[in-house]
């Protein structure tokens, strides 16, 4: 048996008589069960391209889906390159489209597009299980 103090800044100071090796092993068989419980959320990325074709982009919404029912967060990125920045403004419709695509699989949006260099991006949650 020990005497372990519990409260040093009480006046007087609280103690306690209890074994040591007991209490360290009880404090590390909760911190595992908490560690078990923990979600691990992972960030999947859906790289585009301004010009990408209908299927290559259903196929791509597919795997969106299924990051979606894994419970993982969906980084979508549109990156121009050369003359597609000169078209900014039609790029941007098409992402706003895309983006209205993958809220539809299951998503709700985390963090509005914003534009970083050449790539917009936006963040995407997936949806609350009720």
């Amino acid at each position: 048996m020990d005497l372990i103090e519990v409260s040093p800044t009480a006046n007087p100071p609280v103690v306690k008589l209890m074994d040591f090796g007991k209490y360290k092993y009880q404090l590390q068989k909760k911190q595992s069960e908490a560690k078990k419980k923990q979600v691990v959320v992972a960030i999947k990325e859906l790289k585009l391209r301004p010009n990408i074709e209908k299927h290559d982009l259903e196929v791509k919404l597919r795997s969106v889906k299924k990051f979606f029912e894994d419970g993982d967060k969906v980084k979508v990125t549109m990156q121009f390159r050369g003359r597609e920045l000169s078209h900014r403004d039609l790029c941007e419709q098409q992402f706003q489209i895309i983006l209205g695509q993958v809220a539809a699989q299951g998503g709700e949006i985390e963090s509005q597009s914003r534009l970083m260099g050449n790539k917009i991006i936006a963040l995407f949650n997936p949806e609350k299980k009720k």
